[in-house]
């Protein structure tokens, strides 16, 4: 999580290469095919999958966390031409960002990567994912991809101020970035906020799910896990009272008994946020709602495994495995 990340270790730093498939004309044709499929439940892509080859410029000497690279933009530019040639700005955004992030399968997993040294800025990293920022970043993809212009995809300049627009709208409160306070560090309200600008609809409680009604408070009880929190004493100050805040929210979730049976009513793209069991937490995890075949999984980013993945047991499955989690927060993009 943004908002706990420091506290899980030391960032690899690592950059990603896509592995690429020999047939690439093929891998779109049948992509394109799968797409008009009669059921996304049937499988989201065929089985082998993968991203087509993508123009990456050579690695930048010394390129980690601190800065954005060319690599990134290849990556988020190249990732939206490539959906849009297999027919993806013609389907929901749900199965577009569905498609987009299985794509992301096999890049590293690092935590902290918004936790940069000196003022609050927008950071645009693609090379490498914590669970969040998978998110943030399938969600501006899929967004990118279904809209309904597409003057922007062929200018360099204007893709990039784009990109940085919708990432903003989706990672900072109210979509303005004016210091780490406004982050969304705790990601019900995350959701919350992401409801009232338009991105999403929390569903949660329509779906059966109960109210949580403890406490919100990890940030300002370890604020020795915050570079920015641990400095100013006025950050800790906003911190306490936007804890107050949503504390005082109604939050609800599925518990982890009910999943499975409300699993039907999830679909592809549906974003997932593990609730924490850990007191003054909020949420433990996120990902994205994948099913294969009659089964619904989580993809990922996880601390354990090392890189985005598509979870092993399906979802119900997973939460019950962990002690640290005891149900799931469940939010739908909404079609720009």
């Amino acid at each position: 999580m943004t908002g706990h990340s420091l506290a899980q270790g030391q960032a690899r730093r690592r950059l990603h290469r896509w592995r690429l498939p020999a047939a690439v004309t093929y891998l779109l044709m049948a992509a394109a095919c799968a797409l008009q499929g009669p059921s996304a439940r049937e499988g989201i892509l065929p089985s082998g999958l993968s991203r087509p080859s993508l123009d990456l410029p050579p690695e930048e000497e010394g390129a980690d966390l601190l800065h954005e690279t060319e690599h990134d933009w290849a990556i988020a530019r190249g990732t939206v031409a490539w959906a849009r040639a297999i027919g993806l700005d013609t389907r929901p955004i749900g199965e577009a960002m569905a498609v987009i992030a299985t794509s992301f399968v096999g890049t590293p997993y690092t935590p902290g990567t918004l936790e940069i040294p000196g003022p609050e800025g927008l950071v645009v990293y693609l090379r490498t994912f914590d669970c969040v920022t998978l998110v943030e970043h399938v969600v501006v993809l899929g967004r990118l991809t279904v809209a309904g212009d597409d003057g922007f995809i062929d200018d360099e300049t204007a893709f990039r101020d784009r990109y940085r627009s919708e990432l903003t709208a989706v990672r900072y409160r109210g979509g303005v970035l004016s210091g780490y306070q406004s982050r969304l560090h705790y990601f019900s309200e995350w959701i919350r906020d992401g409801g009232a600008k338009g991105l999403l609809r929390p569903i949660s409680e329509s779906l059966g799910g109960i109210q949580d009604p403890r406490p919100i408070h990890f940030m300002s009880g370890h604020p020795e896990s915050y570079r920015q929190v641990s400095e100013d004493p006025s950050v800790l100050a906003d911190i306490v009272l936007m804890e107050a805040r949503l504390t005082g929210a109604p939050r609800f979730y599925i518990p982890e008994d009910r999943i499975a049976d409300l699993a039907a009513s999830i679909q592809d793209g549906d974003i997932i946020a593990a609730v924490s069991a850990l007191d003054g937490l909020d949420v433990a995890h996120t990902g994205i709602a994948l099913w294969q075949g009659d089964q619904l999984h989580l993809l990922h980013a996880p601390l354990v495994g090392d890189s985005v993945e598509v979870s092993e047991l399906p979802l119900a499955d997973r939460i019950l495995r962990f002690s640290s989690q005891m149900g799931i927060m469940v939010a739908r993009p909404i079609q720009p």
